[in-house]
């Protein structure tokens, strides 16, 4: 029983997305022939309602029903989203995370689009039936690739990216894509005016190599992850279908190490020499990807995910990033997203840069201009704002419109006349509805410039196909030794074995997070038909999964209230959690208070609002001229272990787990 739904404020269905339940739990209940009217009669008298609170200034963000039913409300700006669960599996700190995670969804889809509400409903709800339809599938099943990583995978549920620890291999696939792959795209004459700004290989969810040329800003964590969605969305991970023999266990990942090594100085194929045997089919080299076994029977409310398939590779995806640069910060910036898959379960990730992308920086700098206008004008504050800023603006924004003709030159010619002539009110309470205009006319020539299949000049803006199709055998010729072997490496990134009885007696399972740099470390924690975590597959293992789920949310639940450390026991085991933060030469700093909450802000995590960059400037004001690192630790211990003896692991362990020797990639 679970439902997402987004709506205008005249209760208009812009889009939304139900379980198998919830939609024959309501057509049931209404009846009606297209289930979109049936949704839209339950929820129009509840927006009705929060749109009349907002109003009055007493808005609610959740109730629950007689029938236990829980809904979480929150608006950004116009558009008002609704998450509902029935059967208890969501509670409401889940339910606000997704609302967050769609919203952080679609402003990588539609960038400053966003910000305007009546050019995103046009956007979401298109007068193409068709094309309407297809976007609604599109944002579905990227919420229900969100959810399957949230609920299976350890990077998705402390929202931070994990690496492929392997030095030797990430160091020489990074200097391939900086010297050969990302070197030969930009020279190309093909490459339609982008420039290559990033450029990743994923294994699974995890991350292989990353590069970013040296004009590129830093690729936030909260986008990086964004992205690693969408890829997965493209390219579901199947991890039994994946899995490149049964043969293969953990037990041998040093056999297929040195048989990747063997392979390349003798020029041999990898799969060839471990996997040819009289029973089982020496494996091609071109790959066959096989969704899921035929045999398989899915549940109905994900069957909707693999009805979609992966895009054609020659089609690239408009992503809006955030970029970061000396005189500012500039949010959903246009880029262009090519996901090449190179096997099933690795696939290559270019970022480039748009040509003409400079404009989107001018429009947000005036949109920006004009937010902060109206925010002082409707704080009473209009005198104050005569001065030199928006005569810089007036100026700018003048020489910036001359290469363009659009409605935007009416509203701003409007808009000087009555702020700067003599005769004119000035800055004055009467320049909102204005300012709200030019904001709305800027987002307009963002749509215009950055949404449409082609630029400002109407000259394609795309790598060629060709050029596309020989970097991804590029990459393939470099990594085909290797590719059975990361397969695995991606199921046992770290094992406990790594960190021995001897040295910590009774612990079960980590997580150690950098917040500083968006990166974790834990033992693989995956339990399927065929893989099994070093628990095994059976009620143990299961139960300290889902303890692990329930510790991490537990922790944010006491965060968000103020407390960096938590210890408790539940039955048989120990948990811990510390926060705290060091200087970049490993000190670590005095404790100080963290900032306390309210229930309904922000989700804490770094994918749909980074909590920790917020905290890391809370924190850093008291170091000024230091950098501050922040850093997190969940553990899980036998009960039987002493509690001094655990608080003594968790000091050697957070101290190991970063040392340069061990992982000199984080």
């Amino acid at each position: 029983m679970k439902c997402l739904l987004i709506a205008s404020e005249s209760a208009e269905m812009l889009f939304y997305w139900t379980d198998l339940e919830f939609q024959q739990n309501i057509q049931k209940q209404y009846g009606f022939p297209a289930f979109e009217d049936s949704i839209s009669t339950l929820f129009a008298p509840i927006i009705i309602s929060f749109s009349t609170m907002v109003t009055e200034a007493d808005s609610y963000t959740s109730f629950t029903t007689e029938n236990n039913h829980i809904y979480v409300l929150h608006q950004f700006d116009e558009c008002l989203y609704i998450a509902v669960n029935g059967d208890g599996e969501e509670k409401e700190e889940d339910l606000r995370r997704k609302i967050y995670v769609m919203n952080k969804m679609i402003e990588v889809l539609f960038g400053m689009v966003t910000l305007s509400g009546n050019l995103l409903r046009k956007e979401l709800r298109a007068r193409d039936t068709e094309q309407r339809l297809r976007l609604w599938k599109h944002l579905q099943s990227l919420l229900e690739t969100y959810s399957h990583l949230r609920e299976n995978d350890q990077s998705f549920l402390v929202e931070a990216v994990e690496r492929l620890i392997h030095p030797t291999l990430c160091e020489q696939c990074i200097e391939f894509l900086e010297r050969r792959l990302v070197q030969q795209i930009n020279s190309s004459v093909e490459r339609g005016g982008e420039e290559v700004l990033h450029a990743f290989i994923l294994v699974h969810t995890k991350l292989l190599a990353f590069y970013s040329s040296r004009n590129a800003s830093i690729l936030s964590t909260s986008d990086l992850l964004a992205l690693i969605i969408m890829a997965q969305n493209m390219y579901p991970s199947n991890v039994d279908v994946d899995d490149p023999s049964p043969e293969v266990q953990s037990g041998d990942m040093f056999i297929l190490s040195f048989c990747a090594l063997l392979c390349r100085a003798c020029s041999l194929s990898f799969v060839s020499l471990f996997f040819t045997s009289p029973e089982k089919p020496v494996r091609g080299s071109t790959p066959v990807f096989e969704f899921v076994d035929p045999d398989i029977q899915m549940a109905e409310d994900s069957l909707s995910t693999l009805e979609v398939y992966p895009p054609d590779p020659a089609t690239p995806h408009k992503v809006f990033l955030e970029v970061s640069q000396k005189d500012g910060l500039y949010p959903m910036m246009p880029h262009s997203m090519y996901c090449l898959k190179l096997w099933p379960g690795i696939t290559l990730v270019l970022l480039t840069k748009f040509p003409h992308s400079g404009v989107a920086m001018s429009v947000y700098t005036f949109w920006e201009a004009f937010a902060k206008l109206e925010k002082r004008l409707n704080e009473g504050q209009g005198g104050s704002t005569r001065g030199q800023p928006m005569h810089e603006v007036r100026s700018k924004l003048d020489k910036f419109l001359k290469t363009l003709s659009s409605q935007l030159q009416n509203v701003w010619t409007e808009f000087k006349n009555r702020a700067f002539s003599r005769g004119g009110p000035g800055f004055s309470r009467d320049l909102i509805l204005w300012c709200k205009n030019m904001k709305t006319q800027l987002c307009g020539i963002y749509r215009q410039c950055f949404l449409s299949d082609s630029g400002p000049d109407d000259t394609p803006r795309h790598l060629s196909p060709g050029l596309r199709e020989r970097a991804q055998t590029m990459v393939q010729e470099q990594l085909m030794d290797w590719k059975d072997f990361l397969l695995v490496k991606s199921k046992r990134n770290i094992t406990m074995v790594s960190y021995p009885l001897s040295d910590f007696p009774g612990l079960v399972h980590f997580i150690c997070v950098d917040r500083s740099s968006g990166q974790m470390i834990a033992p693989s924690l995956s339990i399927t038909e065929r893989t099994t975590s070093e628990l095994g597959k059976g009620p143990v293992a299961q139960y300290i999964k889902n303890k692990m789920w329930s510790l991490v949310s537990t922790t944010r639940h006491y965060l968000q209230k103020g407390y960096s450390t938590l210890t408790l026991r539940d039955g048989d085991f120990y948990f811990c959690y510390f926060l705290w933060f060091e200087n970049e030469t490993g000190f670590k700093l005095e404790a100080k208070d963290i900032p306390i909450m309210p229930d309904d802000s922000a989700p804490i995590g770094m994918l749909a609002q980074n909590y920790y960059r917020k905290l890391l400037r809370y924190y850093s004001k008291n170091h000024p001229g230091e950098t501050v690192k922040c850093y997190e630790l969940l553990t899980v211990h036998l009960g039987v272990i002493p509690t001094e003896i655990i608080l003594q692991h968790c000091r050697q362990l957070a101290s190991k787990l970063w040392e340069p020797s061990r992982n000199p990639l984080l």
